[in-house]
């Protein structure tokens, strides 16, 4: 390992936490935006009503609800009652995957992802063959990516659903959605049966298009906290015509596809943080992936034996993963936050988990390398100096 530039670290201030700290883990979350806070404040205090209710301090509230559906609608290219609001990202993939393999259950028994899909995609799936389907976990190259040949290969008369994550959370690699969603698109029309596409685009959203025609999806899946909105609120996308059996019943709100009194300030949140992030998606691109290179190429030239994890171009403009040889990631991580540097060793969901990261055991690494990883996310407030600091510390 070469030595690192800079003065040594004061053992006396190794435990001072400094006042501010250098966020690098948005993958993991966001702050919300002050625009989007405001635009939510009302609907907790003077526009409090339940939507669902028919006097005029309700109709606030449904109003509000309306619009944003609308907003949603718009950056998805969508129609507004194809969007169904959820608890967050995790309930919008649940809903995809069990709402529409249960509503096929009919037709077929078969599902087709991949290994390296979010956990809220993947438990679904195992907890769907404990009732009788069968699920197709297929493999990905060293960069993350699925063959879309592969996806075809592995679709047969039972197929029912396919998921695909638009981009991967630990590792950032972009999947050829498009063109897997073509495939599975022929084949459904070639036996004139069904076969639901869906994509986990929790993190796509600011920095890819969700441009659900471009994508060739029939469900699609957000999380506000993602983008700089509040926790607690998803979005899933279903187009008209779609099958999808509710998971959760009641009151038949969301137009029977999700019952419960809507979160109307998340909501609000959600529509107008989403708005605000695909108006200034292509800028945050360009500032995020300028410093993303800078960290790829310093950690690089800087400390031996580094391993970048995913592919080097086809990833998400704000995500750096590499892995050391020989060095937990844990105690990088301690070290990190010591030094006033938030990042994180892979997903937010499961990192409470000693188990090594199955993304990067999907990828090929062995447990050790995977366990001796870490993970930078950066956002539109990430400055050149987060960059300089961190490339000064992490040697």
């Amino acid at each position: 390992m070469n030595s690192p530039s800079g003065p040594a670290p004061d053992p006396e201030a190794a435990h001072t936490y400094p006042e501010a700290q250098i966020y690098m883990d948005h993958a993991a979350t966001t702050s919300v935006d002050e625009r989007v806070l405001a635009a939510m404040m009302p609907y907790f205090s003077a526009s409090f009503g339940n939507p669902s209710s028919i006097y005029s301090l309700a109709q606030d509230g449904r109003k509000a609800l309306d619009e944003s559906r609308d907003t949603v609608a718009a950056v998805l290219g969508a129609r507004s009652g194809e969007i169904a609001f959820t608890s967050g990202g995790t309930e919008a993939d649940n809903l995809a995957v069990k709402g529409a393999a249960l509503a096929l259950r009919g037709v077929g028994n078969h599902i087709v992802t991949t290994a390296i899909e979010h956990h809220a995609v993947l438990h679904a799936c195992e907890q769907l063959e404990q009732f009788g389907f069968e699920v197709t976990y297929l493999p990905v190259d060293g960069d993350g990516l699925v063959s879309p040949d592969s996806v075809g290969a592995a679709l047969t008369e039972q197929t029912v659903l396919v998921s695909v994550m638009l981009a991967n959370n630990e590792i950032g690699t972009i999947q050829p959605v498009p063109e897997i969603s073509r495939i599975v698109r022929e084949r459904a029309q070639r036996d004139d049966r069904t076969i639901v596409m869906h994509t986990d685009a929790v993190q796509g959203a600011g920095y890819l298009s969700l441009d659900v025609g471009e994508l060739g999806v029939d469900l699609l899946s957000l999380s506000a906290h993602k983008f700089y909105g509040p926790k607690g609120v998803g979005a899933l996308y279903v187009k008209r015509g779609t099958p999808l059996e509710p998971q959760i019943v009641g009151g038949g709100q969301e137009r029977r596809r999700r019952s419960g009194t809507e979160n109307v300030p998340g909501i609000v949140g959600l529509a107008a943080a989403l708005e605000f992030a695909e108006s200034r998606r292509e800028a945050t691109v360009k500032h995020c992936s300028r410093l993303r290179d800078r960290i790829i190429d310093g950690l690089t030239e800087c400390i031996e034996d580094v391993r970048l994890n995913g592919h080097r171009t086809r990833r998400l403009a704000n995500n750096v993963n590499v892995s050391f040889q020989a060095v937990e990631g844990e105690p990088i991580l301690l070290g990190l936050d010591f030094a006033g540097i938030s990042a994180s060793s892979g997903s937010a969901c499961s990192s409470a988990s000693l188990e090594p990261s199955h993304v990067l055991l999907a990828i090929g690494l062995d447990a050790d390398l995977a366990q001796g990883s870490l993970r930078m996310s950066l956002g539109h407030g990430n400055i050149d100096e987060d960059v300089d600091s961190l490339l000064n510390v992490l040697p």
